[in-house]
């Protein structure tokens, strides 16, 4: 591991950008969402969003030369010019005085790199190629986007405010491992999308509630409609069938449906519905994270049903919409 991974904490402190462009500007709006004082040094500025912030004294500007003793005050310095003789000047002086230093595009010259982020704040995933292959740095971000749903934020801000309620209710460490499993799987996810945060935390705190030493596994099911298409699946599709321990289907359901799932999942298949239906609930009843993969369209009643089943066994319960418009697409020809 050529670098050492940090989070900074920079609520407060001091951080000196030079630079008045574009790059400039990114690296300050994300230095201000941190909470840092932003001080910037630009011959010019630019950037219409650097403008705007010195006119809104969100930033102070140090104007006339550069002065190395600017680096006394600072914590950080991101150099954000296309000056490589300065940037490598501003570098040493930097690292003579033991601050860490950014210079965008050079990792040559860096003391310290910003990576590509997954913000579900207070989750947030960092993505660092050290420099060598920033592209694939944000490719394997944008992945990690598509599996990280937006509720995390919302479930980690939670476990985070209620820690001490969390301990008092569940002292032993296997109940609380064993609580936080199940509500890491699903079980806040519709009452997010229903109620936002406030929903989310009324069930949380209704889970939280309900928990005792003696609870059951409480494993979770998610009913996805398959697809032969296999980039016709939503997002959210794809993250539980890469979350499964086990996945049940139905005899005659397209092998091409399983190929974006996780490839050490348990695959079941029944002769039909029913029957696969009935092999899904056993396996959630016993803990596991199972999808029940159906060919479409998947009858209300059977959501139903599921439902009201999953609920009385304390099951995670959800349904993965389909992508209904592109269901029924018809073939494209030549010369339409």
């Amino acid at each position: 591991m050529a670098l050492y991974p940090l989070f900074a904490e920079l609520e407060g402190r001091e951080v000196l950008v030079v630079g008045g462009g574009e790059v400039a500007a990114r690296k300050v709006t994300a230095l201000l969402k941190a909470g840092a004082l932003v001080r910037l040094h630009a011959h010019e500025v630019l950037h219409p969003e650097l403008r705007e912030a010195l006119d809104a004294g969100r930033i102070e500007r140090l104007a006339g030369d550069f002065d190395p003793g600017w680096l006394d005050a600072v914590w950080l310095v991101v150099a954000a010019t296309d000056d490589v003789a300065f940037n490598a000047g501003l570098a040493a002086e930097a690292g003579r005085r033991r601050r860490l230093v950014n210079v965008v595009d050079d990792a040559a010259l860096s003391t310290f790199q910003v990576p590509a982020v997954v913000d579900r704040a207070p989750l947030v995933v960092a993505v660092s190629s050290a420099g060598s292959a920033p592209m694939l740095a944000r490719r394997v971000r944008e992945r990690l986007e598509t599996l990280l749903e937006p509720s995390l934020g919302t479930l980690a801000a939670l476990f985070g405010r209620h820690r001490e309620r969390i301990r008092e209710r569940l002292p032993s460490t296997t109940a609380r491992r064993r609580w936080f499993e199940r509500m890491l799987d699903g079980r806040l996810e519709q009452a997010f999308e229903a109620g936002g945060t406030a929903g989310a935390e009324a069930r949380f705190l209704a889970e939280l509630e309900a928990a005792g030493e003696g609870m059951d596994a409480g494993g979770a099911l998610s009913l996805v409609e398959a697809s032969a298409v296999t980039d016709l699946y939503t997002l959210r599709a794809l993250r539980v069938l890469n979350e499964a321990d086990a996945i049940v289907l139905a005899s005659g359901t397209p092998a091409e449906a399983l190929e974006p799932a996780r490839r050490d999942a348990h695959r079941v298949r029944e002769p039909g519905p029913a029957a696969a239906t009935e092999r899904a609930l056993q396996l959630a009843a016993e803990g596991a994270r199972v999808v029940l993969l159906l060919e479409g369209p998947i009858p209300a009643q059977l959501h139903r049903s599921l439902q009201e089943r999953c609920n009385a066994r304390q099951i995670a319960w959800r349904v993965v919409p389909a992508v209904a418009s592109c269901r029924a697409e018809p073939a494209s020809q030549d010369g339409a």
